[in-house]
């Protein structure tokens, strides 16, 4: 249950952001309604407000995201510089296997891919900063689900997905239970068309200064065109290679004197 201090129309708003999507690109209020649950008044007063801020746009009884809604998701990415950071590795590794490569961050049983360099491939999900899928059946929720402390785990997992994908590998708690002992001590993860036909990928950890794991590493492939060999004995050395540099720059970074600029300024009473 939601504590005293939940505000429910802030919840509701992000709702109606979240209910556009690749296959709802244009809305009605009926369809915003149904799709979050709403009454259509309050969906209507909800969908204005989005207007009239500029996240929404309307025309013809059907609306729409516009651009700025990017900023909602640019403001993570800017505030932890995680791109500056992360970019120059993944075009490494992607230079070294000719294949598209991701960063991903656990948000309750789903990740979220926050840094992506892509490559012209056959594909069969579109994957986009932002894009989140259930952990579980990926190579990156693999390693970061193993990487967490039994209740933290037990409570990421008793997470509902919000991904809407339901994914090809629906395991039993034993599996589970076995699938990320056994990415415990490999150290890396493999998923092969456990989330969805054709999707193949391995993943090694990224961890900080305090050897905390923080994010995900992965090579993703198609199954029709790289094989599980290929990926764990050709792109498995050069991934992990470079999770550990990886590893290294986000220690350095968090590390980095504040300078001045960047610390906020406190009031201070005169005296």
């Amino acid at each position: 249950m939601p504590g005293p201090d939940f505000i429910e129309s802030l919840a509701r708003g992000l709702d109606v952001i979240r209910a556009f999507g690749p296959a709802y690109r244009t809305m009605s209020l009926s369809d915003v309604a149904a799709a979050t649950g709403l009454a259509r008044p309050t969906a209507r007063r909800i969908l204005l407000t989005l207007a009239e801020l500029g996240y929404v746009r309307g025309s013809g009884g059907e609306f729409e995201l516009t651009p700025r809604v990017l900023e909602l998701g640019m403001s993570y990415i800017s505030s932890s510089e995680l791109w500056t950071v992360t970019r120059p590795r993944l075009e490494e590794l992607v230079a070294a296997t000719g294949e598209s490569c991701s960063i991903a961050q656990l948000d309750g049983s789903d990740i979220v891919y926050v840094a992506r360099v892509a490559v012209p491939k056959l594909v069969t999900l579109s994957v986009t900063i932002g894009t989140r899928f259930p952990a579980l059946p990926t190579s990156l929720g693999k390693v970061l689900l193993a990487s967490l402390p039994p209740a933290e785990l037990a409570a990421a997992l008793a997470t509902p997905s919000r991904s809407g994908l339901t994914p090809s590998w629906q395991p039993s708690p034993a599996e589970i239970d076995a699938e990320l002992r056994s990415v415990r001590a490999k150290g890396w993860a493999l998923t092969d068309q456990q989330l969805a036909p054709g999707i193949r990928s391995v993943a090694a950890p990224v961890r900080n200064g305090d050897g905390r794991v923080v994010a995900a590493l992965n090579v993703n492939a198609h199954a029709a065109e790289t094989g599980v060999e290929t990926l764990t004995e050709s792109y498995l050395p050069a991934l992990l290679r470079i999770a550990g540099d990886l590893s290294s720059d986000w220690a350095l970074w968090e590390s980095r004197p504040v300078r001045s600029a960047d610390v906020r300024p406190t009031q201070v009473s005169g005296g």
